[in-house]
C-alpha cells in the first residue's frame, strides 16, 4: 500500500470541506495545486467523484518528481517526502471524515450528531479502527462511543459482528432500562453509568437520538 492509500484508507471526502480548503471543481472531480514551501515543488491532488484521491509532486520547469516515493535516504529527498506526507495528512484531517461504519442507523446518527452538536467521531485506537468516540468540545468528556462487537459478547446467541453505541445514563435509571434484548450493559464501559444499543433498528432512531441528548448533558464531570 502506497503512502497516499495508507493516509486516506477508510476515509471519505466532504465536498463542502474540499471547497473550503481550496479544491476547485473540475467536472465530477475536485483538484488542488499546493506549494510545498521548503522545496518549492508543487503538490497536485485530485479527488474523483467516487471519493478516490490521487497525488503527485511536480518540480517546476522539470516535471513530475518521484524520488520521494522511493526508499532513497538523501536529505533533500527526505525533506520532500516529509512535506508531501504532511500536506496529505493536512488534507485528510481537514477535508475527509472516517468511512468505517456501514450500518444505516449508524450513518444517520453520525449525521445527527454532526448537525446538532458539530462533533465528529474520533478514532483513538490505531489497532481498533472499528471503535470511535464522540466527546463534548467544552469538557472533552465522552458522551458516546460507536463500536463493533460480536452479538455473543452482549450475551446473545450469535457470532454476528454488529455496530453498537454506548451511552451514559444516571445509575438510578440503569436497572429499569437494561433488558438484554434492546438495551444492554455498557460494552467495555462501567455498567453502572453506561448502556449499549445495537444499531440494527431494534431501537427506533428517534429514541436513540433522545438518549444521545441525555448522554451529552451527563458528560460534564
Amino acid at each position: 500500500m502506497d503512502k497516499t492509500q495508507a493516509i486516506f484508507r477508510s476515509r471519505k471526502p466532504v465536498l463542502q470541506k474540499l471547497g473550503e480548503y481550496g479544491f476547485a471543481k473540475r467536472g465530477k472531480s475536485y483538484e488542488l495545486t499546493k506549494v510545498l514551501p521548503s522545496s518549492g515543488f508543487l503538490l497536485k491532488c485530485k479527488v474523483t467523484g467516487g471519493g478516490k484521491i490521487s497525488a503527485k509532486v511536480i518540480e517546476p520547469e522539470v516535471g513530475e518528481y518521484t524520488l520521494h516515493l522511493t526508499n532513497s535516504a538523501g536529505s533533500f529527498v527526505g525533506s520532500v517526502r516529509e512535506e508531501y506526507e504532511q500536506a496529505l495528512n493536512d488534507i485528510a484531517d481537514n477535508c475527509f471524515v472516517p468511512d468505517v461504519f456501514k450500518a444505516a442507523q449508524t450513518l444517520r446518527l453520525i449525521e445527527y450528531v454532526r448537525e446538532k452538536y458539530g462533533r465528529e467521531l474520533e478514532f483513538l485506537w490505531d489497532k481498533f479502527e472499528g471503535n470511535a468516540v464522540w466527546r463534548r468540545g467544552d469538557t472533552n468528556k465522552w458522551f458516546a462511543a460507536v463500536l463493533t462487537v460480536s452479538r455473543r459478547k452482549l450475551g446473545l446467541n450469535s457470532d454476528e459482528v454488529v455496530e453498537v453505541i454506548d451511552l451514559r445514563l444516571p445509575p438510578e435509571e440503569m436497572a429499569a432500562l437494561v433488558d438484554g434484548v434492546r438495551f444492554f450493559g455498557g460494552w467495555h464501559m462501567n455498567k453502572k453509568h453506561w448502556f449499549t444499543i445495537i444499531l440494527d433498528g431494534s431501537v427506533e432512531f428517534e429514541e436513540i437520538c433522545r438518549r444521545i441528548d441525555v448522554s451529552y448533558t451527563l458528560a460534564v464531570k
